[in-house]
């Protein structure tokens, strides 16, 4: 299960930013995950509670943004949001399309005392 390296990863880049800023904790962390990017969000949030104890995020709220994928169409130029994954147009079923966001997952925020 690679969402425990994932997590570990992330911990890391918390512990550094808390570090940086003088914090002495970590009470939210929000992160955005694509639909395509490879991470099971109920995996990641497992391995998030069980790994934060004794660091600097122990105690913690970890929210997941889940962000669908979104694609844009080169034929018509249409931008979509789309809930099942198919790279198609809906609008003109072109299938040249550029995926513009949903395959990665980032860090957006962390609130810290």
């Amino acid at each position: 299960m690679h969402e425990y390296s994932i997590v570990q990863a992330l911990l890391t880049q918390c512990e550094d930013i808390a570090k940086e800023n003088e914090a002495e904790s970590v009470t939210k962390i929000i992160v955005k995950i694509g639909k395509m990017s490879g991470v099971e969000p109920h995996l990641l949030e497992i391995a998030f509670n069980t790994f934060k104890e004794k660091t600097v995020c122990d105690g913690a709220d970890f929210v997941m943004n889940v962000q669908p994928l979104v694609i844009e169409c080169k034929a018509c130029g249409v931008q979509t949001a789309l809930e099942k994954i198919y790279y198609k147009c809906p609008a003109c079923e072109s299938l040249d399309v550029k995926v513009i966001d949903g395959e990665d997952m980032f860090l957006m925020s962390l609130e810290m005392e």
